[in-house]
C-alpha cells in the first residue's frame, strides 16, 4: 500500500507539471476524465490511490501554472491575475524573479494551510450556514469597492458592467468550458495583441539571480501572509467566490506593487486548492473540480484518509517548489533567444487552438468579444481588475435570485 501511495504521489506531480506548464490544460479537465474511467480504475486500485494522485496533481499545478502565465501570457482560471505584473517584470529581464516570487507565495501558503486545518475541522461546521448567507453581500461590497476606488469611476463602472454582461452571456449560452475563452480573452490574448505593438522584437536576456537575493521585506511578507490568510480560506468552501476575488480583496490590504502581488496570488492559489480538500471532510462540500472528484471517488473521508491527504499536500508542495525553481530557470535561460513578436504570435495561435479543442464555436465568439473588451480596458487606462465584473456580476445575480 505504501509503495502504491508513493507511486500515486509521483505520477500526480508529473501530471500536475504537465497541466501547469501547458496552456489551457487545467486540473479540472483531467479530473473529469478520471471520474469517467474511475469504475474501471477501481477494479485495479483503491479509491485512496486515485485521490492521492488528484491531490498531488492539484497542488503541483498551483505552483507551476504561473510559468506559462508569466513567460507566455497564457493564463488559466487560477493564474490570470498574475499576467500584468508578471509581464512588467519579464520586460525588465526579471521573469525568473517573477515566477520565484509566486513560488515563495505558494510555499508560504503551506504554513497558512496547516494553521487553518484545525479551524476548518472544528469551527467551520458550526459557522458554515451563517457565512454562506453573506456571499452576495460580500461580492456587492467587492464590486462597489473596485469601482469607486478609482478617479475615473464612470469608466471603471462602464467596463465593470460590460464585463458583467459578457459573463452573463457566457454562462447563459451553451459554451463548453466557459471560463476558458472568457478569461483567456480578457487577460491573455488581449495582452498579447497589445504586446505586438511594442517595438521590442526580442526580450532582454533574463537575469537569473540566486534564490537568496530574490526577497521581499519582512513587512511585505507579513502583510501579504495576513492578507492571504484573511481572504483565501473563504474561497475554499464558499460557493461563488474564487481565488481572483480573494486576490482583489487581499491586494487592497497590502502594498500595491507587482512583486508583492505575485507573492500574494501565489499563496492564495495554493491555499484555495489545498483547503478545498479539507472542506470535504469538515462540511462535506466541494469547492473545486478536483474536490468534486475526490468526494465522488472516496465517498466519505476518514480521519486516516485525511491524514494521508495532508501529508500528500505537504510533500507535493515541497517537491513542486524545487521543481518550479528549476523549470522557471530553464525557461528564463532560453526565452530571450526567441523573437518576442514571433513568440507572441505563436502563443496567440496556441491559445486559439486550445479554445477550439476544449470549447466550441460559441466559445470562439466569446474569446473574440472578451479579447476586445480586455484590449479596450488597457487602452482606456482602466485597471484590468475591473474586468472581474465578468465573474462578480453573474455570481451576485445568481445568489440574489436563488
Amino acid at each position: 500500500m505504501l509503495l502504491e501511495l508513493v507511486i500515486a504521489l509521483v505520477v500526480g506531480i508529473i501530471a500536475g507539471t504537465f497541466t501547469g506548464l501547458f496552456p489551457g490544460i487545467h486540473v479540472n479537465l483531467v479530473t473529469v476524465f478520471l471520474l469517467a474511467i474511475s469504475p474501471t480504475l477501481l477494479q485495479y486500485t483503491s479509491p485512496l490511490i486515485i485521490v492521492i494522485f488528484i491531490v498531488a496533481m492539484s497542488i503541483t499545478h498551483s505552483f507551476l501554472d504561473f510559468i506559462p502565465s508569466i513567460f507566455l501570457g497564457a493564463p488559466d482560471e487560477d493564474s490570470f491575475l498574475s499576467i500584468l505584473p508578471g509581464h512588467q517584470l519579464l520586460k525588465q529581464s526579471l521573469g525568473y524573479e517573477a515566477v520565484v516570487l509566486t513560488l515563495y507565495g505558494s510555499l508560504t501558503a503551506l504554513f497558512i494551510i496547516l494553521v487553518f486545518i484545525p479551524i476548518f475541522i472544528f469551527i467551520l461546521p458550526i459557522i458554515y450556514n451563517s457565512i454562506t448567507l453573506l456571499v452576495p453581500f460580500i461580492l456587492i461590497f467587492i464590486s462597489i469597492f473596485l469601482i469607486f476606488r478609482e478617479k475615473e469611476y464612470l469608466l471603471s463602472l462602464t467596463i465593470f458592467i460590460l464585463a458583467g454582461f459578457l459573463g452573463l452571456l457566457t454562462f447563459s449560452l451553451p459554451v463548453k468550458e466557459p471560463l476558458l475563452p472568457l478569461l483567456t480573452g480578457l487577460f491573455g490574448t488581449s495582452a498579447l495583441i497589445l504586446s505586438l505593438k511594442s517595438q521590442t522584437s526580442k526580450l532582454k536576456q533574463q537575469l537569473i539571480s540566486p534564490i537568496k537575493k530574490i526577497t521581499l521585506t519582512k513587512k511585505q511578507i507579513i502583510k501579504n501572509t495576513i492578507a492571504a490568510s484573511l481572504t483565501a480560506p473563504l474561497c475554499s468552501f464558499l460557493p461563488g467566490i474564487g481565488s481572483g476575488h480573494a486576490a482583489i480583496l487581499a491586494s487592497e490590504l497590502t502594498e500595491q506593487n507587482p512583486r508583492s502581488f505575485l507573492f500574494l496570488v501565489g499563496s492564495i492559489n495554493t491555499i484555495v486548492i489545498a483547503l478545498s480538500f479539507i472542506a470535504i471532510y469538515a462540511i462535506n462540500k466541494t469547492r473545486s473540480g478536483a474536490a468534486v472528484a475526490v468526494k465522488e471517488i472516496l465517498k466519505s473521508i476518514s480521519i486516516q484518509d485525511l491524514a494521508i491527504i495532508i501529508i500528500t499536500i505537504i510533500l507535493s508542495a515541497i517537491i513542486s517548489f524545487i521543481l518550479g525553481i528549476q523549470l522557471s530557470k530553464l525557461a528564463a535561460k532560453h526565452i530571450h533567444k526567441i523573437n518576442y513578436k514571433t513568440l507572441s504570435i505563436i502563443t496567440l495561435f496556441i491559445l486559439v487552438i486550445v479554445n477550439m479543442v476544449f470549447s466550441n464555436p460559441l466559445g470562439l465568439l466569446i474569446l473574440t468579444a472578451s479579447t476586445s473588451l480586455g484590449t479596450f480596458a488597457v487602452l482606456s487606462n482602466s485597471r484590468r481588475i475591473n474586468l472581474m465584473g465578468s465573474l462578480l456580476i453573474p455570481t451576485i445575480i445568481f445568489y440574489l435570485v436563488n
